[in-house]
C-alpha cells in the first residue's frame, strides 16, 4: 500500500467536530469528483467518484448523516492495464438532493444550476471548516510521495479557479503552495518537507505525519552520514595524493643533490616523511622536536616543492641540450 493510500485511509476515518465541518468536507469531495444528472423536470441526481473505497464509504456516510440521503455505491472495473477501480457513490433523485446542492452552491435558491465555478465562501468561513475542506480536497484528488524518496504533495483540481481557491485556503495556514497546469487540469503542490508535515497536521493525518517524520529523520541522518563519509574520503585522498607528491620530491632531491644539502628544517621534515609516509601534516609536525604546527610543515614542503621543480627544469634543460648536440 502506497503512502498516499495510507494517508487517505487515515483521513477517511477523521470526523469533523461539527456539522459545518462535515459539510465543508463533503463540498470538497463533491467538487473534486462529483457530477450531476438531470432526470426529467426538476429531478436531479448526484454522483461522486473515487478510487479509494474508504473515501467512498465516507462520502456515503456524510450524505446520510447530514441530509439523510439514500445512496448506493457502484464499482466500475477498470481495464487490466489500469490498477484501481472507481467507486461511484450514486445519490438518486430524492427530497434531500436539492437541499445538499443548494448548500454546496451547485444550484441557487430558485433551483437553477450555477453556470459559474464560484464556490460558496460561507462553507469555509471558520478555521475548522477550512481544515475540513482541505481534507476533502486531498481525499478527492490528492497524493503524497513516500518520504523515503522526493518530497511532493499535490492536489489535482478540475479548474484554475478551484486550484487557486485551494491554494488560498492553504495560505491561510501559512503554507506556500505552487500551482501549475497539467494537461486540462491544475495542480496545487507542496515540495518542502516542513510544509507537507504542516498540511498533514492541518488535515488530521497524525499517524501519517509520524511516519513521514520518521522517514524524513532516517533519510536526513543517512544523507548526513554519506556527506561525512564523502568528506572524509575526499580529505583522505587529498592527504594521500599530497604525501605521494612529497615522496616524489624527496626521492628526486635525494637522488640528485642528496638530502644532506637541504636546509636543516627541510631535511628534517623530509626524513620524517620517508619514515612515516602515511601520516598527515599535523601528525608529522607532532613527531618533530620541538613540535611544529600544520602550517609550518606545509610551508617546508612548499619550499621542498620549489627545489624539486628547479631540479626538474634543470634535468629538462640538460636533456634538451643533449638532444640538440646529438
Amino acid at each position: 500500500m502506497s503512502f498516499s493510500e495510507v494517508t487517505k485511509n487515515e483521513l477517511a476515518r477523521v470526523v469533523g467536530p461539527s456539522s459545518c465541518c462535515r459539510l465543508a468536507e463533503l463540498a470538497a469531495l463533491v467538487k473534486m469528483g462529483g457530477s450531476i444528472q438531470i432526470r426529467g423536470k426538476n429531478r436531479l441526481a448526484l454522483n461522486v467518484g473515487t478510487e479509494n473505497v474508504a473515501v467512498a464509504r465516507k462520502i456515503f456516510l456524510l450524505g446520510k448523516s447530514l441530509y439523510g440521503l439514500r445512496s448506493e455505491v457502484l464499482i466500475q472495473r477498470k481495464p487490466r492495464l489500469q490498477k484501481n477501480n472507481v467507486y461511484l457513490v450514486c445519490v438518486p433523485s430524492q427530497s434531500g438532493v436539492k437541499k445538499i446542492m443548494a448548500d454546496l452552491g451547485i444550484i441557487d435558491e430558485t433551483g437553477r444550476l450555477h453556470v459559474s465555478d464560484k464556490l460558496k465562501e460561507d462553507l469555509v468561513r471558520k478555521d475548522c471548516c477550512r481544515r475540513a475542506y482541505l481534507r476533502g480536497s486531498f481525499l478527492g484528488g490528492g497524493s503524497v510521495n513516500d518520504p523515503a524518496g522526493t518530497y511532493h504533495l499535490e492536489v489535482v483540481a478540475g479548474s484554475e479557479k478551484h486550484a487557486r481557491f485551494i491554494g488560498r485556503l492553504m495560505r491561510k495556514f501559512h503554507l506556500a503552495p505552487g500551482i501549475s497546469r497539467r494537461k486540462k487540469r491544475y495542480v496545487v503542490y507542496l515540495k518542502e518537507s516542513e510544509q507537507i508535515v504542516a498540511l498533514l497536521n492541518i488535515t488530521g493525518a497524525h499517524s501519517a505525519l509520524l511516519k513521514f517524520e520518521n522517514a524524513r529523520v532516517c533519510k536526513d541522518v543517512r544523507n548526513h552520514v554519506n556527506r561525512l563519509v564523502n568528506c572524509e574520503t575526499a580529505n583522505l585522498n587529498k592527504t594521500v595524493n599530497a604525501a605521494v607528491r612529497q615522496l616524489e620530491n624527496i626521492n628526486l632531491v635525494k637522488e640528485t643533490i642528496g638530502l644532506k644539502n637541504l636546509p636543516e628544517t627541510i631535511r628534517e621534515v623530509s626524513e620524517l616523511r620517508l619514515q612515516y609516509p602515511d601520516v598527515n601534516l599535523r601528525e608529522l609536525g607532532q613527531l618533530m622536536f620541538p613540535p611544529v604546527g600544520k602550517s609550518g610543515i606545509n610551508y617546508r614542503f612548499r619550499k621542498l616543492e620549489e627545489i624539486a621543480e628547479k631540479l626538474r627544469q634543470g634535468e629538462c634543460e640538460r636533456h634538451s641540450s643533449n638532444t640538440l648536440i646529438g
